[in-house]
């Protein structure tokens, strides 16, 4: 067996100094702010945000008050998935900057007391990483090829996929060597799209790579590491591989029809021998570096991958996909909670990311809404009320700092960004939208750069244009039109994150013994009571001295609807 790959880049630097906090478990009651570094700020003003527009930026962070830094892909790549396709695992994509821009952007990030997160890709590379190169010029069976997840297809010349297997993305899951590659015609496994070739984890080659991947980073200061479909490392490769038997089902919706485990490449007992495994990493430095799992799977499963000899940390996809009821949102969040306890994790709680449609548009939306159909119309079928959206977003934020666990923040949501739904077909960079054959417009509605200020090419976030075009309203939404400005939703945020920190002792919620229906009414400690309102009309508050509402408080001192206030006591 061959040794991990040469890391081939001098390391002229010196670690970044912890000046914020060496408590081992800082993560388990942190916030976290999600940056997707293209859409964040652009310092070189040819539209793409980069490393540089980050470091500028970190203030605005330092002042809103989180505790982390979680930056999406910043490698290498030919953007086929939005940075998801890998090149090079450790190094830094010339458009977005350099090692150097890398080092100055976590050296900046400690000196405000900011953790640093990364996203870790593991399940693929990008088409252009040179294994993939080699692994094309490489015969079947070869070194090379086992890297990866190659197979000879079936039918009378292999011209079948190997299986029924299905992309995320959709359309079959295997792709056919073109000849001017290979003249074998065997194919490889791709869960996502084409260009993200899955990596074969049962070759030990793979595995000692990313052990020095996760050294790389974490020598440079990196505080922890978010790992991108967790749950998918795993696969079932036994000759002859086994079809799904669900070929109209993608590999997601085919998971919960299987008996827990078993799935062929999705949430397979075997992947976890690959945490415990980083998990030895993670706890060689000082403090432990954390690790949160994206995994996409049942709470029960979900436990297992944020067990403390694991990955630590599990995102609560549940939480997100809940509606705006009260009853549900009570029996997802008591869920969470028990899930998290059972693994000895802190639960996580998110409402938008660089996936989803944002929860300002998301929330105010009628229950059962098609979102793909609903941004298939331009956000017309049905018409979403920004001003209602806002009103619910805001007091869904301030239900989530709430509660116990890490809270993490997706970059524009603290402005209270809508989706941006009508983004014309030409503009459209989502693979999801060509490889669905025009059927999913994708997430790129989400991912509209940010606006600083209320003029400008592109509202301060560079100096010329972006790469996604941003609508004219983003102006009243820009960090300038808020900045000090008492009731904005920046400022709701600042106060917020203040008061969380401030008030935030222990992991325990109590929910009261009673309390109107629609009503959700928690306390979390002896001086923090959070009462949210999700019916429509307004409701008695409980005594206590209101400390910050999401939106003033009706002339009778009641609470109004679609809102939540922290009550001290």
């Amino acid at each position: 067996m061959s040794e991990p790959m040469p890391d081939r880049r001098s390391q002229p630097y010196a670690q970044s100094p912890d000046l914020s906090s060496r408590d081992p478990d800082w993560w388990r009651q942190a916030v976290f702010y999600q940056v997707y570094p293209r859409s964040f700020a652009d310092a070189d003003g040819d539209g793409l945000g980069d490393l540089r527009g980050i470091t500028r930026r970190l203030t605005h962070l330092s002042t809103l008050g989180v505790d982390a830094l979680w930056l999406s892909p910043f490698y290498p790549s030919e953007l086929a998935d939005g940075g998801y396709d890998v090149a090079d695992y450790r190094d830094v994509d010339a458009r977005l900057g350099s090692l150097e821009d890398f080092d100055a952007m976590v050296a900046e990030a400690h000196r405000l007391a900011l953790k640093v997160m990364v996203d870790i890709v593991p399940n693929h590379t990008s088409r252009r990483h040179v294994w993939f190169e080699e692994a094309l010029r490489s015969a079947p069976g070869s070194p090379a090829r086992d890297r990866y997840v190659f197979r000879d297809g079936r039918g009378e010349h292999g011209e079948l996929p190997p299986t029924d297997w299905q992309s995320v993305f959709g359309g079959s899951a295997w792709k056919r060597v073109e000849a001017d590659q290979a003249p074998d015609g065997q194919w490889y496994l791709h869960l996502f799209t084409p260009e993200q070739p899955d990596l074969n984890w049962a070759n030990e080659e793979v595995r000692a790579d990313f052990r020095t991947t996760l050294r790389f980073w974490s020598d440079r200061g990196v505080d922890g590491f978010r790992i991108d479909v967790a749950h998918a490392l795993a696969k079932d490769l036994d000759v002859p591989l086994r079809d799904l038997g669900a070929p109209e089902l993608s590999g997601a919706e085919a998971l919960t029809a299987l008996p827990p485990g078993t799935h062929p490449f999705f949430d397979r007992d075997e992947v976890h021998e690959v945490y415990r495994d980083w998990r030895k990493i993670f706890d060689a430095y000082t403090p432990p570096r954390m690790a949160v799992a994206e995994a996409w799977v049942p709470g029960a499963r979900r436990a297992l991958y944020a067990r403390p000899d694991e990955l630590g940390q599990a995102f609560n996809f549940e939480y997100l996909q809940a509606g705006w009821d009260a009853e549900q949102l009570r029996r997802v969040i008591t869920d969470s909670l028990a899930t998290a306890h059972s693994a000895g994790a802190s639960a996580t709680w998110v409402l938008s990311n660089h996936d989803v449609v944002r929860h300002a548009s998301r929330l105010t939306l009628p229950p059962g809404t098609d979102l793909n159909a609903w941004l298939l119309s331009d956000g017309t079928a049905p018409p979403v009320d920004e001003t209602a959206g806002l009103r619910r977003a805001r007091a869904a934020t301030l239900l989530m700092l709430a509660l116990p666990g890490s809270a993490y923040v997706y970059q524009g949501e603290e402005l209270g960004l809508p989706e941006v739904a009508d983004l014309p077909a030409a503009a459209l960079q989502d693979p999801i939208w060509e490889q669905s054959a025009h059927t999913s417009k994708g997430r790129d509605g989400c991912r509209v750069p940010l606006p600083w200020t209320t003029t400008g090419p592109s509202y301060g976030f560079g100096a010329g244009g972006a790469w996604l075009p941003q609508p004219p309203g983003f102006a009243s939404y820009a960090v300038e039109a808020q900045d000090g400005v008492e009731g904005s939703t920046l400022e709701l945020y600042r106060t917020a994150l203040a008061l969380r920190r401030r008030l935030l002792d222990g992991e325990d919620l109590t929910w009261a013994a009673e309390s109107a229906p629609g009503v959700l009414d928690l306390t979390r400690t002896d001086t923090w009571r959070c009462v949210t309102n999700l019916t429509a009309g307004p409701v008695e508050l409980p005594p206590g001295e209101v400390l910050l509402s999401s939106a003033p408080l009706e002339e009778d001192g009641r609470l109004g609807p679609d809102t939540t206030a922290w009550l001290g006591n």
